[in-house]
């Protein structure tokens, strides 16, 4: 009887300890479901997709940047204008710009290319960033890209090409573009843009002095805007104003429209405007056919793209 009065006391305590033991799990346990519960989930963004069909808009870049590892060919293609009616079946027969390019992207949201116009024998090397992307929610509500490129003039230097140094030979195009899908039918884009070139047309006036027609600098603004028509087939409408005011040959505006049809790896474009250039910064300094007198010029553009 003394050994079960000695024990009783030590078996009180290790059956407390357990109790308490349990409790307390217990209580932690649910602690820890509540907490979970409550914890806020965080939303992955959902970004809007298909703002235009691909990277050209006609005569400009679109605010689209192809997905990591995308490689893509274009074909661009202007004939003359269509003023002079039959006697160069409008423009067809008439001398034509042709540039080949293409791009790929390296890395998320950065496009690189180069390419190659029969106009002056231009190369150029171009860069296109998404600084910015239109979200589904709409707290951002548009999308951002920049767009550049650098261009040089290869043909052979001679007594009627005014080129004195290898700088006078490259011309530069930055643009600024804002887009925003409106709704799965429509979408618009605004884009700011600079050109420059190092050597630009000039002459000698009376008194012997050289006197350039044009500036270096050209500030414009396009505005362009998609109507989807079908589910691959689009309207493309764009117009162009010439910002800057030069000495003399100031470049006229453009306008613009083409049908835009596109499968996931081709994208078609025939258009109808009075630009008859290929690289914008030509365009936009250099453009000297008038709308108001028909002067237009009937192309497309053809873009091929593989996912690697």
């Amino acid at each position: 009887m003394k050994r079960v009065k000695c024990q009783l006391p030590t078996v009180r305590i290790i059956l407390t300890v357990l109790l308490f033991l349990c409790f307390s799990m217990d209580t932690s346990l649910l602690k820890a479901q509540d907490s979970t519960a409550t914890a806020p989930v965080e939303k992955k963004k959902l970004y809007t997709k298909n703002t235009f069909n691909g990277n050209l808009l006609i005569d400009n870049q679109s605010v689209m940047v192809p997905i990591k590892g995308t490689f893509e060919f274009y074909i661009q293609h202007r004939f003359g204008v269509i003023s002079n009616g039959f006697t160069d079946f409008f423009g067809i027969y008439s001398g034509a710009n042709m540039r080949l390019s293409a791009s790929y992207v390296p890395i998320k949201n950065l496009q690189i290319g180069f390419g190659s116009t029969n106009d002056r024998m231009q190369v150029d090397g171009n860069i296109k960033y998404a600084l910015l992307r239109q979200t589904k929610d709409w707290k951002m509500p548009v999308s951002v890209t920049f767009y550049g490129n650098a261009a040089m003039d290869t043909r052979a230097k001679n007594s009627s090409l005014p080129i004195v140094t290898t700088s006078d030979r490259f011309s530069y195009f930055s643009q600024l573009i804002v887009a925003s899908k409106v709704c799965d039918y429509f979408s618009i884009q605004v884009a700011p843009s600079i050109s420059y070139y190092n050597n630009v047309p000039a002459y000698t006036d009376d008194k012997g002095l050289i006197q350039p027609t044009l500036k270096n600098q050209h500030v414009a603004l396009s505005v362009a805007g998609k109507l989807k028509l079908s589910e691959g087939m689009s309207l493309l409408l764009n117009y162009d104003q010439p910002l800057t005011q030069h000495p003399m040959n100031n470049p006229h505006p453009n306008l613009s429209a083409a049908l835009d049809m596109n499968t996931s790896g081709h994208d078609f474009q025939i258009t109808f405007g009075n630009y008859g250039y290929l690289l914008q910064q030509d365009n936009n300094i250099l453009n000297q056919n008038d709308f108001t007198q028909s002067q237009y010029c009937i192309g497309f553009n053809i873009s091929r793209l593989w996912n690697f």
